[in-house]
């Protein structure tokens, strides 16, 4: 992205702060959650609010901003890509920067367990709430809910993501609920991604809440995913999960798993913005295509 369009946000940021406030209200909403293709194709940009900055091999990949922000808009601005997932930082600059009309936009709300922290299963919800996500005119929240059998702060997160559902639902917004069961290995926290574990966790997220109305759920690609993906009627989405050097063995997982008849969409956020080659125009028509 330019200096000069950096230069700008920080004048506005300075001088300005109403106008993210005028750019939400401006927002042109889009008609449908799905696109012309009928299902939603969305770009996720929230990991550099929970400390994961790294995309395969670049451990700091995500820390520009200048050169995520451009990534971003390339990402949006290619046909069939309808929606956008991220922290409060990262939409505002996108508001303001004229870049998310028609798109299906969806606040990340729980960015409190940080990436290799002791503290990283406890998840608490440290971003958007529902009131501000209804108030910015978004059309939802995101939560993520890792469960660690062994670990008792698993059940501050659970609570706080029950809550959050039902206050999006009150508000008829959508409810995106990211579950996994996770372990913590040498001290680091390790998603378990086999068929018998994601079918225990989308059970517990779908039951989160008063209404299960507006919740859609957020799940990664494990093996024998028929299986795991029998466990709910809810819609589900895909999300991308780490940069892979072989992208058509990963677009091969991605085009399996849309056959399914509860999977309505792709979530992708390293995979397409920082592909191996670095053509992120290709990687998101790539993707799209699969739809």
């Amino acid at each position: 992205m330019p200096e000069t369009d950096v230069r700008e946000l920080v004048a506005t940021r300075v001088h300005r702060p109403t106008a993210v406030a005028e750019a939400a209200a401006r927002r042109r909403r889009p008609a449908s959650l799905l696109a012309e293709h009928g299902r939603l194709m969305m770009i996720a940009a929230d990991h550099p609010a929970r400390g994961a900055l790294r995309a395969g091999s670049r451990p700091l990949a995500m820390a520009d901003r200048a050169d995520l922000l451009a990534r971003l808009r390339t990402a949006l601005d290619r046909p069939g890509v309808n929606g956008i997932l991220g922290t409060a930082d990262v939409l505002e600059d996108l508001l303001l920067l004229g870049a998310l009309d028609g798109k299906v936009v969806v606040g990340s709300m729980n960015r409190g367990g940080l990436a290799g922290t002791v503290f990283e299963i406890d998840d608490r919800f440290t971003a958007y709430d529902a009131p501000t996500i209804a108030a910015a005119g978004f059309e939802g929240g995101k939560m993520l809910v890792r469960i660690d059998p062994a670990d008792p702060a698993t059940v501050v997160t659970l609570e706080g993501a029950g809550r959050a559902v039902s206050e999006l639902a009150g508000r008829r917004l959508m409810a995106m609920v990211e579950p996994f069961i996770s372990h913590r290995i040498d001290g680091h926290v390790r998603n378990e991604l086999t068929a018998e574990a994601m079918t225990r966790a989308m059970t517990v997220a779908a039951g989160l809440g008063t209404t299960s109305a507006y919740t859609w759920l957020k799940v990664p690609i494990v093996e024998d995913m028929e299986r795991a993906m029998a466990a709910t009627t809810l819609p589900t989405l895909i999300l991308g999960g780490e940069v892979s050097q072989d992208q058509d063995a990963v677009f091969a997982r991605w085009a399996k798993a849309l056959e399914l008849p509860t999977v309505q969409g792709l979530v992708i956020g390293r995979s397409l913005l920082y592909p191996p080659g670095d053509d992120v125009a290709a990687a998101v028509d790539a993707a799209v295509g699969l739809l």
